[in-house]
């Protein structure tokens, strides 16, 4: 008997054509609205911003006691300082920190001597102990961007940024149709010719995993017309269809002949042993996969064809492998103490996959949401060195690690946009951004750490932004500066001004927060200090510093400063007032070798976009020539 049933198509052909031909009939994930405390596991359908800023009031990091800084001056071993009652309040890890104080000693540096009054043997300078408002997360910033895998610590950052409901795509409902004449519910004495169905069980939990949920329908024994129904109620119900068995060439396998009349099959056979006689197909928008009969030839379709699918619905990349070499971008020093585990960043400069540490601080639960993997460091061990290789253990799937676009520089809330630009567009485009100003951007390039960075970096004698830097620090070449955008800098302040501060020269009227030193915002501050004939000893807070400008404009909001230095779309997410200075030239600077790679090409594409001149209209304070 002659079949004329099975192709032999080869399976990344199959795959390929057949992730094509679900996008072109619209394929694609449904959204719902949950509890921010539920959403671990799931994918993010849009962007997440935090709605309020994390600590939310300034809060003690330790058990001790709340001063004021200045009355400890002095205090040493040999001149210790005595702290009457009214010059202190005892406070706990998390208490509010009483109006007028602003620092805290830890309870083991106190001495208690009577009367109300104790004893220290060291200063403390402002801030000390002190969990300032928007120390991990300040309002407006974006939290995770499109598509994410919400982990345990991302939910918990969704809370303490308070936003308490997020959008995410629905769960998949995958329904199973097991089939045949010989096919038994299980049971514990089968008959002769009975087969207990056991597929449908290990299919549901391998879905499971993968984030679907899952119908088991009854069996439907080997009638075209039985089936024909069942497949109708399934696409119907369902998002994906699965029909167990009934896909090769036998007298009663109908998969094929039922799915060319309720919709259409695209491939008959795939090139895989086992998993050969395997029915790709769709009735309308539903995939409908025909799994073989044996168990282990269907599980290899599951798991090459099926795992797509659900896949495709959430838009991310499958699994890879656990552990990866890499060498470290910075030192790493540790205790003795402990076995430590530090998150990493990772990405790959040309042949090199780098590993950059992220804050270690106990509160900083950003550091954890933003790692790719960990770094064990062994107890016993001080450390390793920047350069050293060391392994890695994965947090994010590998290729997309491979593949991930790095980015340092100044901070800018337009880095954010871009980057959930580019991952709309392209679910696994990934980039990964550090704030470590203009000057680390510099650094980044030339140590091959990074393949652009952002910078503002302001030529005092000139007047010109960024071009003189590049001249200086890569005489040979090897970058390419490509033009950002123009941005309004200037001092954020107190909404309705009420130190009345009209320039920079008026910033000693109050409390200054200062950004890092080497970043672009920096540069400025200490040309305008020059400018001005100004002394920094007399700035208060001049060593106040914060590495973006939304924890600048989220200290000024909190009433921990009265001006900063920042730019304007910071100052309008907090509805700070704003006085102008200057607009500044933001650009980016390429590494020469990644400049043609896709993935950079695609940044400045989104760059350019009339997409992106929209967000920016939108967060105010920009312009682009």
């Amino acid at each position: 008997m002659r079949h004329n049933y099975l192709d032999n198509t080869p399976i990344n052909k199959a795959k390929e054509e057949y992730g094509k031909y679900l996008s072109s009939v619209s394929y694609t994930g449904k959204t719902e609205k949950i509890p921010s405390c539920e959403s671990s596991g799931r994918i993010l359908a849009g962007a997440v911003y935090a709605s309020i800023c994390s600590p939310h009031y300034n809060a003690s990091a330790m058990d001790g006691i709340a001063v004021r800084a200045k009355d400890t001056y002095g205090a040493s071993e040999s001149n210790p300082v005595i702290l009457g009652s009214e010059q202190y309040t005892v406070v706990d890890t998390g208490d509010p920190i009483p109006d007028g104080f602003d620092s805290v000693i830890m309870v083991e540096d106190v001495t208690e001597i009577g009367e109300g009054k104790v004893s220290i043997l060291s200063a403390c300078h402002p801030w000390q102990n002190i969990r300032q408002v928007g120390e991990d997360i300040c309002m407006g910033d974006m939290i995770a961007p499109s598509y994410t895998k919400i982990t345990p610590s991302l939910c918990g950052a969704f809370l303490a940024g308070g936003v308490l409901e997020v959008e995410v795509i629905k769960r998949p409902v995958v329904g199973i149709i097991p089939t045949g004449d010989e096919i038994v519910s299980p049971k514990e004495n089968p008959e002769k010719g009975e087969i207990i169905e056991f597929n449908s069980a290990i299919f549901s939990s391998m879905l499971h995993e993968w984030g679907a949920e899952t119908e088991i329908y009854d069996i439907v024994k080997d009638k075209k017309e039985l089936l024909s129904s069942a497949v109708e109620k399934g696409v119907s119900r369902c998002d994906i269809l699965l029909v167990l068995a009934g896909s090769s060439a036998g007298r009663d396998d109908y998969t094929s002949t039922v799915l060319s009349s309720l919709g259409q099959v695209l491939f008959h056979g795939i090139a895989v042993k086992p998993g050969k006689p395997a029915v790709l197909g769709a009735v309308g928008k539903v995939p409908v996969v025909g799994l073989p009969g044996y168990p282990v030839s269907a599980i290899v379709i599951m798991n090459e064809i099926v795992k797509d699918l659900v896949d495709m619905w959430y838009g991310r990349e499958g699994d890879d492998a656990p552990k990866i070499k890499a060498v470290l971008g910075k030192r790493v020093v540790s205790s003795l103490k402990y076995q430590e585990y530090v998150r990493v960043t990772l990405g790959k400069v040309g042949d090199t996959l780098a590993a950059i540490p992220l804050g270690r601080g106990a509160g900083v639960i950003t550091s954890f949401t933003k790692a790719d993997g960990i770094l064990a460091v062994p107890q016993n061990s001080e450390g390793f060195e920047a350069g050293e290789e060391v392994e890695i253990s994965l947090l994010k799937d590998l290729s997309q690690i491979n593949s991930s676009l790095i980015v340092t520089g100044s901070h800018d809330p337009l880095i954010d946009e871009l980057s959930d630009m580019l991952k709309r567009k392209d679910p696994s485009f990934s980039l990964t951004s550090s704030h470590v100003g203009s000057m680390g951007a510099v650094t980044a390039l030339k140590n091959g750490q990074a393949h652009l960075g952002c910078i503002h970096l302001l030529d005092t004698e000139t007047g010109e932004y960024n071009e003189s830097y590049v001249r200086k620090y890569f005489p040979d070449g090897g970058v390419k500066l490509v033009k950002g955008v123009g941005r309004v800098q200037g001092l954020m302040v107190k909404k309705g001004n009420p130190l009345g501060i009209e320039s920079f020269a008026d910033i000693v009227k109050g409390r200054y927060v200062n950004r890092q030193a080497g970043s672009g915002t920096r540069i400025l501050c200490d040309y305008l200090i020059g400018k001005n004939g100004m002394n920094k000893v007399d700035i208060d807070g001049y060593r106040n510093e914060e590495f973006t400008h939304t924890a600048v404009a989220a200290l000024i909001s909190a009433g921990n400063a009265d001006c900063g230095l920042g730019i304007y779309s910071a100052a309008k997410m907090y509805d700070l007032d704003f006085i102008e200075i200057c607009i500044e030239e933001y650009d980016v600077l390429i590494d020469e070798k990644a400049y043609g790679t896709p993935q950079v090409q695609k940044f400045i594409e989104a760059l350019k976009s009339e997409e992106f001149k929209e967000r920016l209209s939108d967060m105010g304070g920009y312009k682009i020539g």
